[in-house]
Formats: C-alpha cells, sequence, structure tokens
C-alpha cells in the first residue's frame, strides 16, 4: 500500500534528534548504575507468578509498578489449557466479554473495568485492533494492564490494555507440543520447535491445527482453524540483534447464535403479544439450543503479522531498538442471531412458544496496518536519582475496506421478506416455511435456498493515521521511594469514505427501499485531533518484599478510534467531536511473601470518563456524558508451598452512568427531550462483583491435581438496565500425570456441574450462552 512508502521523513528525524540528545546526557552521566539491559522477553520459569512485564514499556519490575498489572501465565496456560484469548481472560477478575452484532463486529470484545477494551489490543506491545477471535497456539503469556494508560498504549486503552506476548526464538534446543481430543468432537494439536544453530542464531516455529463443536449444543456452533508462526533471531547474546517473525492464522467458523430474552420491552410490533412475565433475562428453554440458520451462518478470518525488530546496545544500560509491523486482517461472516423485535415469540398468556425472527448480520472487510515503533530504553543517573526509562515514538497506518452481504437481491439486514410481504411477522405462515422464523422451543430453519452477494452493498474505505512520541521514567531516589511518570502526545486522523450502493440503509426513503439515485456518490467524514496524556505514581517500599503506591493516570478515546474492523467507527454525528477523557486514580499495595513464592496484591481505584459523546438536548451529539466506576480488586499468584500453587482474584465495581445525556420522548417530527431516565444506572457489561481461582498440588511426584471456579455478578447489556444476563458459579478441574520426564498426560473437565450460565450480553435481541460441560484429554510432551 502507498503508505508504507511514503512515511514522514520530519517526524523520523525530530525522533532520532530526540532520541539521539537523550543518549548523549545519559552517557555522560557519572557512576552509571550497572543493571541488567531491559529486555523484552517472557518470563522462562515455569511458575503462576510473574516478576516482570515482558513489555519493555515497563520501565520498573512489576512489585514497583503503581499500577494494576494481571499477567496470564505460560503455566496458567498449560494448566487450564485454554485455546482462545477469550478462554484465558477467564482467569482475570475484572473483565467481561461484549458480544456482536451490527456496528459491532463478532470477535474478542473485552471490557476491562467497564469499558471497551476492544481497540486496546497488543501483540508485543503493538496495536492489534482488528476484530478477531484470537488464538494462544502462539502466545506465551497474556498481560492485562488496568487502568487508564494511554501514556504507556496510545489512544483507547480507557480501562486498560491487552497485550499478548509472542513466541520468538531464543536460546537452547527444544520441542513441546500437545495432541488433544475430548468430547465435542474437539481435536487439538500444536507444535513448537525451537533450535539454536550456535553462533547467536536461533529458530523457532509453532504450529496448530484444531476444531470442535459448542459443548452442550448439538448441531449447530462449530470451529476449525489452523496457523504457523515462525521466527529467527541473530545475534543472540551480542550487542546487535535481530528477530523476524512472522504469524498465520485462518479459521472457519459457524458461529454461535445466541438465545433471546425473556424481554417485555421490545415487541414494538405486536404489543399485544408482550409477556406479563417477561424479566429482562434470556428465555428459559433447553441448554444448548441453536437459533442461527446452519445452512448459511459462516465466519472466516484470516490474520497476517509480519515483524522485523531489531536491538543495539549502545552500551551496558542503554539500548536502541526498532520494530516495524505489518498485518493483514480479513475478516468475513454471515450470522444470524434471534431477533425479538419482528414480531414478538410470546403468544397470549404469555407463554414462550411461539416464532423468533432470523436477524442476519454481516461484515466483508480487509485490514491493512503498518505500524513503526522506535525507542530508547535504559538506566542512568542524576545524582542521586536512579533513573530507568523508555523514551520512544511510534506511526501506525492502517486502511480499511469493508461491505456487507445483500441477501436474496434485496438489502443487507434481510428484512425484506422473500415472500414480499409487508410485515415482518412471525404468524404469517410463508415467513415460517421460509425459514425467517423459526420456533422459540425447538427452532429449526431448515435449507437455505436464497442467494448471498456483496453486489449492490455500500463500500465503506477507512484509514487511521497516528503518530506518537513518550517519555516513560521510573526514579529512583532510595530504596524506600520510587517516582513513576509518563508523558505522551498523539495526533489522531480518521478518515471514512462510504461509496453508496443501490441498497443503503441510511438513505431517506426506507429502510426496504431500493434506491437508484446518487448510487456511486461518496461522502466522506473526517476527524483530526491531538491530545496529550500522562501519568503519575509514587511507591514507597517499606521493606524490599513490599510497596505501597498512589497513582494517577489519563486516557483519550478518539473518534474513529477502531473504526476500521471495530465497533468504533466514525459517523456524521461525531466526526467533529472532541476525544473522550479518562482518568484514573488507584491506591494500592503489593507483596512478595513465603520467600518471594507467592504475590498479594491489593487495590482501590476509580475511574471516571467525561467528555462522552451523548445526545444533546437539541437532539444532536456532543461531549457531555459521563461515566464512573469506583472498585476495590485483590489478587495473589504463585506458590503457597512447594507442592500447592494458587491464582486467585477478586473484583468489586461500583459503576454508574453519572450523565447519558438527553432522551427524546416526543416523536421525529415534533421531538421532546428529556434528560436521560438512566441516569443513575449500573453501566452496561459491568459486573459488580466477579472473582476467579486457579489452584494445583502435587500429591504424588507423578501427579498433580488442580482445580479452579469463576464466578461473576449479573451484567446489564442496555442502558436502561432492562436486559441482563444473571450471575453464575463455574467449576473446572484437572489432573496431570507425569509419565517420565518428557511426557505426561493431562484431563481436563470444564463446567463440572454442566451450569447453564451466559457469557455476552448484547443490548438488544440475544445473550451468548456459554459451553456445557466438557472434557479434553492431552498428550503433553516436551524434549
Amino acid at each position: 500500500m502507498a503508505f508504507i512508502k511514503t512515511r514522514k521523513k520530519i517526524v523520523s528525524s525530530a525522533i532520532m534528534s530526540s532520541l539521539s540528545v537523550m543518549a548523549g546526557n545519559a552517557i555522560a552521566q557519572d557512576q552509571v548504575t550497572q543493571l541488567d539491559t531491559i529486555r523484552a522477553q517472557a518470563e522462562a520459569e515455569q511458575t503462576l507468578k510473574v516478576d516482570k512485564s515482558a513489555n519493555s514499556k515497563f520501565v520498573a519490575p512489576l512489585l514497583d509498578t503503581p499500577k494494576s498489572v494481571s499477567i496470564i501465565s505460560k503455566q496458567l496456560i498449560a494448566d487450564t489449557q485454554v485455546t482462545t484469548l477469550s478462554d484465558a481472560l477467564r482467569t482475570v477478575p475484572g473483565i467481561t466479554l461484549g458480544a456482536g452484532e451490527g456496528g459491532n463486529p463478532n470477535g474478542d470484545r473485552p471490557f476491562i473495568r467497564g469499558y471497551n477494551s476492544e481497540s486496546s489490543m497488543y501483540v508485543d506491545g503493538v496495536r492489534s485492533a482488528t476484530s478477531q477471535n484470537r488464538e494462544m497456539f502462539a502466545v506465551e503469556q497474556v498481560e492485562v494492564t488496568k487502568g487508564s494508560a494511554s501514556a504507556m498504549g496510545g489512544a483507547g486503552t480507557t480501562g486498560g490494555s491487552i497485550n499478548m506476548i509472542s513466541k520468538v526464538a531464543k536460546k537452547g534446543d527444544f520441542l513441546e507440543g500437545s495432541v488433544g481430543a475430548g468430547t465435542d468432537n474437539y481435536q487439538r494439536i500444536t507444535l513448537d520447535g525451537n533450535k539454536d544453530f550456535g553462533n547467536g542464531i536461533a529458530a523457532r516455529v509453532a504450529v496448530l491445527g484444531h476444531k470442535n463443536e459448542k459443548a452442550g449444543q448439538a448441531d449447530g456452533t462449530e470451529y476449525a482453524r489452523a496457523g504457523i508462526a515462525p521466527s529467527i533471531t541473530f545475534g543472540l547474546d551480542t550487542a546487535t540483534r535481530a528477530t523476524l517473525s512472522y504469524y498465520y492464522l485462518k479459521s472457519d467458523d459457524t458461529p454461535d447464535s445466541g438465545i433471546p430474552y425473556n424481554n417485555p420491552f421490545s415487541a414494538t410490533n405486536k404489543p399485544a403479544r408482550i409477556s406479563e412475565n417477561g424479566n429482562g433475562k434470556p428465555i428459559d428453554v433447553k441448554q444448548g439450543l441453536y437459533y442461527g440458520w446452519k445452512d448459511r451462518d459462516f465466519q472466516k478470518q484470516e490474520n497476517q503479522i509480519g515483524t522485523i525488530k531489531l536491538e543495539h546496545d549502545l552500551t551496558d544500560n542503554l539500548t536502541i531498538s526498532n520494530t516495524a509491523v505489518y498485518g493483514n486482517s480479513k475478516n468475513d461472516y454471515l450470522w444470524t442471531n434471534p431477533d425479538d423485535s419482528r414480531g414478538n415469540f410470546y403468544q397470549p398468556g404469555g407463554s414462550l412458544t411461539g416464532n423468533v425472527w432470523a436477524r442476519a448480520n454481516s461484515r466483508v472487510a480487509d485490514t491493512d496496518t503498518f505500524t513503526d515503533q522506535l525507542a530508547l530504553t535504559g538506566k542512568f543517573n542524576t545524582g542521586a536519582l536512579k533513573h530507568s526509562f523508555n523514551l520512544g515514538a511510534e506511526y501506525s497506518d492502517q486502511e480499511t475496506d469493508r461491505t456487507q452481504y445483500i441477501i436474496n437481491g434485496r438489502n443487507a439486514t434481510g428484512s425484506l421478506n422473500p415472500d414480499n410481504s409487508p410485515t415482518n411477522d412471525c404468524s404469517i405462515l410463508a415467513n415460517i416455511a421460509s425459514g425467517w422464523c423459526t420456533s422459540v422451543q425447538n427452532p429449526n430453519r431448515g435449507p437455505w435456498t436464497g442467494t448471498l452477494s456483496t453486489n449492490g452493498a455500500d463500500r465503506y474505505n477507512i484509514e487511521s493515521k497516528s503518530k506518537s512520541v513518550y517519555f516513560l521514567d521510573s526514579i529512583e531516589f532510595n530504596p524506600q521511594w520510587i517516582l513513576d511518570l509518563g508523558v505522551r502526545w498523539d495526533d489522531y486522523k480518521t478518515q471514512q469514505t462510504l461509496t453508496y450502493g443501490p441498497f443503503n440503509n441510511a438513505v431517506t426513503g426506507g429502510n426496504n427501499t431500493p434506491i437508484t439515485a446518487n448510487v456511486g456518490d461518496k461522502v466522506t467524514l473526517k476527524n483530526d485531533k491531538d491530545f496529550i496524556n500522562y501519568q503519575a505514581g509514587i511507591t514507597f517500599k517499606p521493606v524490599e518484599n513490599g510497596s505501597i503506591y498512589a497513582s494517577y493516570a489519563t486516557s483519550s478515546n478518539p473518534v474513529g478510534v477502531d473504526g476500521g474492523d471495530g465497533s468504533e467507527g466514525i459517523t456524521a454525528a461525531i466526526n467533529n467531536l472532541k476525544p473522550e477523557e479518562v482518568r484514573t486514580m488507584e491506591l494500592g499495595t503489593k507483596w512478595d511473601v513465603l520467600n518471594d513464592k507467592l504475590n498479594l496484591t491489593a487495590a482501590i481505584f476509580r475511574t471516571e470518563k467525561t467528555n462522552t459523546r451523548a445526545t444533546a438536548d437539541d437532539g444532536t451529539t456532543s461531549n457531555i456524558g459521563e461515566t464512573r466506576v469506583d472498585g476495590i480488586e485483590l489478587g495473589a499468584s504463585g506458590n503457597i508451598t512447594e507442592k500447592w500453587a494458587v491464582s486467585a482474584g477478586y473484583t468489586y465495581l461500583d459503576s454508574e452512568l453519572v450523565d447519558g445525556g438527553y432522551e427524546n420522548i416526543g416523536t421525529t417530527a415534533a421531538p421532546i427531550y428529556i434528560s436521560n431516565r438512566s441516569n443513575g444506572n449500573q453501566v452496561q457489561n459491568v459486573a459488580k462483583n466477579s472473582a476467579t481461582l486457579w489452584t494445583t498440588y502435587q500429591v504424588l511426584p507423578q501427579l498433580t491435581l488442580g482445580a479452579g471456579a469463576v464466578a461473576m455478578d449479573k451484567v446489564y447489556g442496555n442502558a436502561t438496565n432492562t436486559k441482563f444476563v444473571p450471575g453464575y458459579v463455574r467449576y473446572d478441574a484437572m489432573a496431570r500425570y507425569n509419565v517420565n520426564k518428557n511426557v505426561d498426560l493431562q484431563l481436563n473437565v470444564n463446567n463440572l456441574s454442566d451450569e447453564r450460565y451466559f457469557t455476552k450480553a448484547y443490548s438488544s435481541h440475544y445473550a451468548t450462552e456459554a459451553e456445557g460441560r466438557s472434557a479434553v484429554l492431552s498428550l503433553n510432551f516436551k524434549y
């Protein structure tokens, strides 16, 4: 793409000048403390406790960092046998998962401490914000930073960020892997081999093959994926190092369709069918029902990442590095979820024996991203002050071409019935016979006989460019007092060009009316804003193994931060608005106890989001909204004894929609705007209480047993708090038997009690039911 060839030389020159000045000043300092050079590499030891982040932007050990950070270690990944990022995040309290539909694409959408972090996903510190269903086969560990963090991560990072550390070539020879089989047609094979060729050269490759059906659901959701991640490193243990890596993952899934709400508030077409028993929860039907259109639904993704990382040690205490990343992400899907708004499925008397409409959601997106990061990291002294720092600059250019499917030659939502009936009503027999409506109790849409095409659909081109400069510094006054400072300037530009097709949904004339006028016309929207964010924290260490800290950090959420293949797009209503502003205040403590084998953490915090985009009293959208989340967090990770390991956490979140703007209680022609009646409600996608536990015990030299639990309060799917998924407790278990020093057998049983619970609450139509009980037996080996 053209943008790769046209990087701005003036930005690069300014960056290099800044780095050169800092390098010169740092080298000139007398009596520089000789400490290990900061290297971005994952913890090698197999343990649930991780002492240092693999992200070089953490310029101090985690014990001395005034911020909440949860690490999903390599050992925890192995113990729980999680295969996707969504599964791995289940082990971290304070995170809920959001669902996709139309404007929200179907992929990973985590909420950290109540705030959408879809755009705050990173791979080895480089943003990877496209909508994906991410895999774990090439991931060493996952690092979840909580609280505002734009000084470190840039735009977004409202409630925090998620950074996946890749498996890359390193010293030593090893070959490890796993072959697993289980219930629900579970089949998985992974291989991870590293070869040290000597002379500072090593190569590594990770390989994946996987398929399974959704546990507890017959003839419905299915997953299949394959991937490979090779890398080669030159100059190991030398002053100059280079790592070249490539990541490829291809998936072909039948997506999950969800369960409709038992909701009395959305039956707008047929209010006479409103059930007096509607309670806003997902309907009470047997576990594992599939409301999708098996013959029609699909999701195909293809993700590629190519990385070149260069490092050079200027001195024993200074390292300059440059990381260039090119990524391509393809997201192609059409999937059905139950829609109770088109002739509600309730029958007279309130019984749930009616039919439910098929809502079609689709997207065809192709995204190219180029990112370059230049950084100077190291340590220097200014008098008695000891500095550990990261000075850097980043440039990113992301471009997405996106459209959607036209169904049966009509509009993209499929809401115009195949029999041309004027009403999308599930009491019409033709709609039932054609599959557009299906039974709530026994869904079966039958064969798909229609047509799919992207011809005639609207087409979007979205390009987002950003450049930034940042400085992070941990300043040690003495062994008891450490000051953490960080500042970052971002210049963020996004532009969307819409080319109208003949079935545009936004054109006056009605959602179902094909238009011929203005076909091919282009409408361009832009947003160009720059912003500064910062962080400051003070850490007091009463003893070497303990710390008490207070911190303040900010973040900015600009318009279109993930509009390419995400949910935070740009529209005419918001294209001129300022970034949303967020700040987090936190007071916490961290302790390494039991001979530094166990880490204990506690924190209280408040996150406030102001300048939130909301409807003003004149019907326009303005930066007038506000939300707030107050919380408490507790954590423990590591070993209680040599044989007993634990990873546990608890989070309490008291969330409030402080100001939701205004709502129209009149009509489009005669609007009447009043203060939002949702003010004071619990923020959607926030669980008030959540807790996780994973523990293992080596009962014999050859046998280790493990058990885990996940508990979560109810989560609302909408701001009005009328739709929600109830709270739940889920239990898991593991047994691992070491056949010899190289081979072990591991049995994992998930959701032991076969609990019916829900992992995602969407604001309308449906919630996502979790998997039922499942068991997987794996043969693991390492040589």
